[in-house]
């Protein structure tokens, strides 16, 4: 089983349960698109985060990104570890349809992909995060052309179908998550296969 001692943050009690199975963790719900209302919840995850720092695990829809730039707004960046599950088509066993997009939440997304996931983040089962070496930097993505060059929005695409990272994600989320998910040589390694000229 994984362990952090971050707090963990994450749409709504099916999710909750999920990972009950898999994480070691103190475990908050946003109640969906509840947190934008509930200003004691707000208040609570703001003191969280300074103290003990969260790790927010939202599903890859729109909604999900939805809740995670909400609470972006209000908590420092620097105080959240952002966990992105990748795109997986379906639908959830206890829902009579798919979601609007087609997505699995959290709650469907099979335990291997969630454990790999975390483990990306830099989650172990000591419960130590682990940061691998040199980071990847926006001058990196700049020279790479991921940001700030015509064409930089179809090499993030096809950068995050690599990685198997959800298709909604920015320029800015990407670097943000990136140094979690592979090293600077696996990176440079995968953007010269990607975009290498004959």
């Amino acid at each position: 089983m994984l362990k952090t001692d971050r707090i963990v943050v994450v749409e709504g009690k099916y999710d909750a349960i999920k990972l009950a199975n898999i994480l070691d963790a103190t475990v908050i719900c946003t109640d969906g698109f509840g947190i934008f209302r509930d200003k004691e919840k707000q208040k609570l995850l703001r003191r969280l985060a300074a103290e003990h720092g969260l790790l927010v695990l939202t599903d890859g829809d729109s909604a999900g990104f939805l809740i995670r730039n909400f609470l972006k707004s209000g908590i420092p960046e620097e105080q959240m570890l952002q966990v992105y599950i990748p795109d997986v088509y379906g639908k959830e066993k206890r829902k009579d349809h798919p979601s609007k997009e087609g997505k699995l939440g959290v709650e469907g997304i099979p335990d291997a992909v969630l454990v790999e996931a975390l483990e990306r983040a830099g989650i172990s089962e000591t419960g130590e995060e682990e940061l691998r070496g040199r980071q990847i930097t926006a001058l990196d993505f700049y020279e790479d052309g991921l940001s700030g060059r015509p064409g930089c929005t179809k090499r993030r695409e096809e950068l995050l179908a690599a990685l198997d990272l959800p298709s909604r994600m920015t320029g800015k989320q990407l670097l943000n998550i990136i140094n979690r998910v592979i090293s600077y040589d696996e990176y440079k390694t995968l953007v010269t296969t990607l975009w290498r000229t004959p």
